[in-house]
């Protein structure tokens, strides 16, 4: 008889496990920490060009004449090919250039090094939403310049535009998550009130964009082209990320 009644207590002890189990915890007054974020993809619009020379010169100052000549003559090729852009020249660097020294036997006194030459060079950033002329503008500069690096962005309006569209996307997620987590509580999505909103943007990008990095000391070149086949680019486009966390707390 006792372990009959042992057995009826465990079956009913289960019983009610399951049931609270079926139920679900009570929710009343739950305050939920939720995250959710909203994206904006964009085409590129804007581009920046970084546009170089070098020369190399047992003569130092032939070597910063012929730089700043091309230099000269280079800014005024790209203002005439796009008028808009803005044009920022910047890096100028001279340093000697050694010869190879074989390693010095043992007990010899190492000679005083003399430069064999000297690198100058400079760099020109060229900045500008006329991307239909990109192509040409970067042919005619490399008649005398060398293109060094280029990226695409969104420029400073796109972006502002594009913040409110992306708060908005961020939002309606937000909503969404909140809809299926009161749905998993089984309690209605009427039933949760915000309480707190903590907006927090956070950029990335897509397609051919590289993050900026300084310029590269180039190579002098002694024999330019005169005219230079116009190259392809593809602008690609931008994605814009919102990360938002509420705490919502259900009644």
């Amino acid at each position: 008889m006792t372990v009959l009644k042992s057995m009826l207590f465990a079956a009913a002890v289960s019983t009610l496990a399951l049931s609270a189990q079926a139920q679900g915890l009570p929710t009343a007054g739950t305050l939920v920490v939720i995250a959710a974020s909203g994206e904006v993809i964009h085409a590129n619009d804007q581009v920046t060009v970084m546009l170089a020379i070098e020369e190399q010169d047992a003569d130092k100052a032939a070597a910063a004449s012929r730089v700043n000549q091309k230099m000269n003559q280079g800014v005024a090729i790209v203002k005439q090919a796009d008028p808009q852009a803005v044009l920022k020249t910047q890096g100028y660097y001279t340093y000697a250039v050694y010869p190879e020294v074989a390693p010095l036997p043992a007990g010899s006194v190492a000679k005083p090094r003399v430069p064999t030459s000297w690198r100058v060079g400079q760099f020109l950033q060229v900045k500008t939403m006329n991307l239909a002329a990109l192509p040409k503008t970067v042919s005619a500069a490399q008649a005398v310049l060398t293109l060094n690096r280029l990226n695409f962005s969104l420029s400073p309006a796109t972006t502002r535009k594009l913040d409110n569209e992306r708060i908005v996307a961020a939002y309606q997620n937000l909503n969404e998550r909140v809809a299926v987590l009161a749905g998993a509580m089984g309690r209605s999505v009427n039933d949760a009130v915000i309480d707190t909103l903590d907006f927090e943007g956070v950029g990335y990008v897509q397609g051919n964009y590289a993050p900026p990095a300084p310029p590269a000391p180039l190579r002098a070149m002694k024999n330019e082209a005169t005219q230079v086949a116009e190259p392809n680019f593809e602008p690609g486009e931008t994605a814009i990320n919102l990360r938002v966390v509420a705490k919502v707390r259900f009644k």
